[in-house]
């Protein structure tokens, strides 16, 4: 690392395995969602200038782990990813980059999944992805991804001919996560939304992909500003419209943490890294400030009584998304 490097943080077990792949990863991973800039949905713009700012100190920090996807702003996230890395001449050593394949105007099949990869690996200048995953299945609900042509179908083939090493699905869907490790495909999950402060849907699921090996990355983890601004308006959590008891159960929590004076937004992130189950925890990085931000926030000391308080604000089971 350079001069400049943010500081490891004191944490044990920062680099953990991703489950059974053989990869290990920084407990941060960091979400390239917004890099392409996407302000209809974040609200705000991430300039050119600003990315690159942002990946040049990403690579000389801590953090090993990036995550983006073919369909994040139309690409842009890929090929300001793409040419960060050949200004740079490549990733640092053991950094694990991933991507995702995306289906494109109702289309998901075999062939899209193939154009995908393509389209990937043109702006990221890769042939080979370390990890690779299946994204949103849940809103090709007609597609049939499980059959002898369809998406898995063609994963598994692009992982036989070496353009991937691992393959994961990523989604927001519990019934749908199920049904993909169903298949011994995937030798990793990502979900989103699901388990965070304020909605625990995915805990028997992570208790099966934990006990089968399977790597689990736990992202949306600040429910898109629900769990780090929660005084201000919000209509959706997790893409969908957002219970009234879950917003207020953010909102008391964040009461709690205001009396501690301790950020919402680091509990919510430190409950994720803290379970033992969950290999890393990916957080939208967009400035160049918030690598330092979000490491000083699990530098945090907190309470167990903290957590005792804020387990007790947990909104029941019928709250949460499935």
């Amino acid at each position: 690392m350079t001069g400049s490097a943010t500081p490891r943080p004191d944490l044990e077990g920062w680099s953990r395995p991703l489950g059974r792949t053989g990869l290990d990863v920084s407990a941060i991973c960091a979400g390239g969602g917004v890099l392409g800039s996407v302000p209809q949905i974040f609200g705000y713009e991430v300039t050119s200038d600003e990315a690159s700012s942002l990946l040049s100190a990403l690579f000389d920090s801590p953090i090993s782990f990036l995550d983006t996807s073919n369909g994040y702003s139309d690409g842009r996230s890929e090929e300001r990813i793409g040419q960060a890395l050949a200004r740079r001449g490549g990733p640092p050593g053991g950094f694990v980059l991933a991507t995702k394949v995306d289906g494109h105007d109702g289309d998901f099949s075999a062939q899209r999944v193939r154009a995908s990869i393509e389209e990937s690996s043109r702006r990221l200048g890769m042939q080979c992805f370390p990890l690779l995953y299946l994204h949103d299945p849940e809103y090709y609900p007609d597609e049939d991804f499980f059959g002898p042509d369809g998406a898995v179908a063609a994963l598994t083939a692009a992982r036989e001919a070496g353009r991937a090493r691992h393959l994961g699905i990523a989604t927001g869907s519990i019934e749908l996560a199920h049904r993909f490790l169903d298949t011994g495909e995937f030798e990793v999950l990502l979900m989103h939304s699901r388990y965070t402060l304020v909605d625990r849907s995915a805990d028997e699921l992570y208790d099966r992909a934990a006990a089968e090996g399977i790597g689990i990355v736990n992202a949306a983890v600040l429910g898109a500003g629900v769990l780090s601004r929660p005084h201000q308006s919000h209509s959706l959590y997790g893409y969908l419209p957002i219970r009234d008891d879950v917003l207020q159960a953010a909102r008391r929590m964040d009461v709690i943490a205001q009396t501690e004076g301790i950020p919402l937004s680091s509990l919510a992130i430190q409950f994720s890294v803290r379970d033992p189950r969950i290999s890393s925890t990916a957080i939208g990085l967009s400035q160049e400030r918030r690598i330092a931000q979000t490491l000083e926030g699990l530098r945090v000391e907190v309470p167990q009584r903290v957590w005792d308080q804020i387990e007790a604000l947990v909104p029941p089971p019928e709250s949460w998304l499935h």
